[in-house]
């Protein structure tokens, strides 16, 4: 079993670490705002290319998905939700947020939304849809998604050069977010992709206008974690109350984790 999953796993993270370092080095070549597009966002990407011309079978096998034909909406809803429990919170705790009018972005806001989307779903058919689910089989709903979260809330190796604060409120926010997307996963099925690609995409729109992430602020950052784990909760407790409904119910039963 541990061949199975450990090697395609190691070679997925380090393809997609050494590959963004990279992509993030040229970026300041191609003239490309990064508040519009960041290339290490296709790291990951690449990372399933190069183990999908390993084992072939198996990435298409974790990319094709399996069940779920639930509605996605629930999911996106979920990524609008954290940005407005986080700016609820700024506000009742008095933390400042400098909210960017969107005419005052590096491209109009529709190019800069589809450049996000993109970006988001070239992080996605890695995070998501090959590593989230090739861990799943081995370690389950919980382990794999505390992973996924830890080791993408890693990827983003710049948080490290901020304070401890900020590190700890974003590696929160990457774990609760990779566990609302664990726990919504059989539901979402097949459509894993454009779902965990929107809800990505619009959780990093969410920080760009309302929460002024790249500023190193720590206080945005720590609301932004604990609405992630707000936001996530919800799912968690749904997602058990189903397993025990599946398990009191017998064979016929289908539980979502």
């Amino acid at each position: 079993m541990r061949g199975k999953w450990a090697g395609p796993a190691g070679l997925f993270l380090a393809v997609a670490f050494v590959a963004a370092g990279a992509l993030g080095a040229w970026q300041p070549a191609t003239g490309l705002p990064e508040e519009v597009l960041q290339l290490t966002q296709f790291g990951p990407a690449l990372g399933v290319v190069a183990v999908a011309a390993w084992r072939p079978g198996q990435v298409r096998r974790l990319l094709a998905g399996r069940g779920g034909r639930g509605p996605s909406g629930p999911v996106l809803l979920s990524a609008v939700a954290v940005t407005a429990v986080a700016v609820a919170g700024a506000a009742l705790c008095g933390v400042p947020v400098a909210v960017r009018d969107p005419g005052s972005l590096a491209a109009p806001f529709g190019v800069v939304a589809a450049a996000q989307l993109l970006g988001a779903c070239g992080e996605e058919v890695g995070w998501r849809c090959l590593l989230q689910p090739l861990l799943r089989e081995r370690f389950g709903p919980w382990a794999s998604s505390v992973a996924v979260g830890l080791a993408w809330g890693c990827w983003h190796v710049g948080v490290f050069t901020r304070s401890p604060a900020y590190a700890a409120g974003f590696l929160t926010a990457t774990v609760a977010m990779s566990v609302l997307l664990g726990f919504a996963w059989e539901r979402v099925g097949r459509w894993r992709l454009p779902v965990a690609g929107g809800f990505h995409a619009l959780v990093n729109l969410g920080l760009l206008l309302f929460l002024d992430q790249e500023s190193g602020a720590t206080g945005p950052v720590l609301l932004f974690g604990a609405a992630c784990v707000l936001v996530a909760l919800p799912w968690v407790l749904t997602s058990r109350r189903a397993a025990r409904a599946g398990r009191a119910g017998g064979p016929d039963s289908i539980a979502l984790i």
